[in-house]
């Protein structure tokens, strides 16, 4: 249970007009259903997560949520105290750390996004809203195209002007006949071409037309077993000896010793139908991809244990460190003194 922390807090500074928004489908996202801004928001909270959680609520939607931009913007901490700070947030469940898979097929890509919430969540109301959010990623109906209407009238057809009948043209004399066309010849199949192919890339095994005719097809079973015409020449011409005597018999007989296995047409995992998940929580200290329920805290195990057995780093009073960095200042002063 959160102990309540009465010590007096700076408050956030206000949020800069030109604060830096993140590239679009990044940044911060607020969570629904939170409850009205009020002062008190996160007394719970020690010193500097309270400064921290004040600025961070004030920023707009999309805007950027890197420890480094928060650290520019709050000059009062660095970026180790700024990265303790939001694992401490999400452990209070403020915030979690996503990353969404966005776009389709080849151009599929994931970004990287912040939710808060003002109103502290726990494990079970994240891991609901998340869920929620995936299936609604998940599902992408497409709207079928409308169909023509079946009462619609055919067009008119367009009025054609009467025309003049012209008298039939005289006829023609008589020409030779016209020589017959030759019938189109069949294109090579892709065996046949890579038996032929096999004399160009070593001489040694040299095939003659018919030669290629009678081997194509045990060639093309190499073909129905989901080869290329690269794998079959490469597993031809491996090895071969100093001389072929006779290259037909030789690469028969490859072609039959070395035919390739046969592969299933069908995966052999079965397809149970679940769709890959379209967002996955990362643990906000290390950025470690999981599902919601496998990082409670918004941490995975490693960190989760080394927060609970540290108990967190503790948090620092603002005037005492503004109180360091003056006395830091004075001896430096005093140093440059003659």
């Amino acid at each position: 249970m959160a102990t309540q922390h009465l010590s007096a807090a700076l408050p956030a500074p206000a949020v800069p007009a030109a604060y830096p928004m993140a590239t679009p489908g990044y940044g911060k996202r607020s969570a629904p259903g939170q409850q009205p801004g009020t002062p008190d928001d996160f007394a719970l909270l020690p010193t500097r997560e309270r400064y921290v959680a004040g600025f961070v609520d004030h920023l707009p939607d999309g805007a950027a949520m890197s420890v480094k931009q928060l650290a520019k913007q709050l000059p009062l901490y660095g970026q180790q105290a700024i990265s303790t700070a939001l694992k401490a947030l999400s452990v209070a469940g403020h915030l979690r750390r996503v990353r969404c898979s966005v776009g389709a097929g080849d151009e599929t890509r994931w970004v990287f996004r912040t939710f808060w919430s003002r109103t502290a969540r726990d494990n079970e109301w994240w891991t609901a809203y998340l869920a929620t959010e995936n299936a609604s990623r998940t599902a992408s109906p497409t709207a079928a195209p409308q169909a023509p209407s079946a009462s619609a009238e055919p067009p008119a057809p367009a009025a054609v002007p009467q025309q003049r009948t012209v008298p039939d043209p005289a006829p023609a004399p008589e020409t030779a006949p016209a020589a017959p066309t030759p019938a189109p010849t069949t294109a090579p199949s892709p065996a046949y071409l890579a038996l032929a192919e096999l004399g160009r890339r070593d001489i040694r095994l040299a095939l003659s037309a018919d030669d290629c005719a009678a081997l194509e097809p045990q060639a093309a079973a190499w073909f129905a077993r989901g080869v290329d015409a690269e794998y079959l020449i490469a597993a031809l011409t491996a090895g071969l000896p100093a001389q072929v005597d006779c290259p037909p018999r030789f690469v028969r007989r490859r072609l039959t010793d070395k035919i390739p296995p046969r592969l299933p047409t069908e995966p052999s995992t079965p397809n149970t139908g679940t769709p890959a998940p379209r967002i996955l929580m990362e643990c906000t200290d290390c950025g470690r991809p999981g599902r919601p329920e496998a990082l409670p805290d918004g941490l995975c195990r490693p960190c989760r244990a080394a927060h609970s057995e540290g108990g967190g780093t503790p948090s620092v009073d603002p005037v005492e460190i503004a109180d360091v960095k003056a006395h830091m200042a004075n001896i430096r002063d005093l140093l440059k003194a003659p």
